[in-house]
């Protein structure tokens, strides 16, 4: 059966995407982008660095699909068109991920029911992981106390402090993005993540995250064109052992966020069912 929530979420990705043929803000070009002999943007220059010698991450960045074959993994609903990391977070991953029973049975239920209560499908916040690997680019701005990250997904916010403040230890209350602290370690930003809601969802094939876990994300800019993101998540609660993927994005020079407001005129959600 042709899955149909499948189909509705690659519609409104491709719609949110194809700004090009609407009128946006014309592009301007980025300032201080290294130039290969013929003018274009040098994407293997140098990683711009901040005034205390830090790597700046800042920028607007789009995933790049991260695909495994010899995996023997597929991911439902994938049109080619998207990373399979954005459908099954565990593509890469030999044996997918360590799932405890309760969590494999969500999640083939999920499946099963063709995403149908996918957060997104009802204009919500889809998750960090998923934020990172899916089709509308992000923008990082990074600043000496904070790194804030802009998705044109759901049009979401994330705070990353990097000041110097622990995480809280006072039973906050849960977020979709959960609660973010940085710090460097060398060239690399390691972030610490918890505080998450128990209904998120890592990929879109339904992966589940509880209250209980956290996610550690590696954020280095090898050279100027290029992000990568070493993430490992620790829930006992929904896995058997903490595990590790890599996704990986690519600087969109010259160009910036379209305006993403899912809930306006939203009569999609309450027709979706199960198979």
């Amino acid at each position: 059966m042709k899955n149909l929530y499948a189909g509705f979420v690659i519609a409104i990705l491709l719609a949110a995407t194809s700004g090009s043929a609407l009128a946006q803000w014309p592009p301007y070009p980025t300032a201080k982008v290294p130039k290969t002999a013929s003018g274009e943007p040098d994407m293997n220059g140098p990683a711009p660095r901040t005034p205390d010698g830090k790597p700046d991450l800042s920028g607007i960045w789009d995933r790049i699909p991260m695909r495994a074959p010899e995996s023997g993994l597929t991911a439902s609903g994938n049109d080619g068109t998207a990373p399979n990391q954005f459908y099954n977070i565990g593509i890469t991953l030999k044996g997918g991920l360590p799932f405890q029973p309760w969590a494999a049975e969500l999640r083939a239920k999920r499946l099963a029911e063709n995403y149908k209560d996918n957060p997104d499908a009802r204009c919500l916040p889809i998750g960090n992981l998923p934020f990172h690997s899916v089709r509308p680019p992000r923008k990082m701005i990074q600043t000496p106390a904070e790194i804030v990250i802009l998705y044109e997904t759901q049009a979401g916010v994330r705070q990353i402090f990097t000041d110097g403040r622990p995480l809280p230890k006072n039973d906050p209350q849960p977020w979709w993005y959960g609660y973010s602290v940085g710090k460097w370690e060398g060239d690399t930003l390691v972030v610490e993540t918890i505080g998450f809601r128990d209904d998120v969802w890592l990929d879109y094939e339904g992966s589940p995250m509880t209250s209980s876990g956290k996610i550690i994300e590696r954020f280095r800019r090898p050279n100027f064109g290029t992000l990568t993101i070493d993430v490992t998540v620790d829930d006992p609660k929904a896995y058997t052992k903490p595990w590790s993927v890599q996704l990986r994005q690519t600087l969109l020079p010259n160009t910036e966020l379209i305006e993403y407001i899912c809930q306006e005129n939203e009569k999609s959600s309450s027709h979706l069912v199960g198979r």
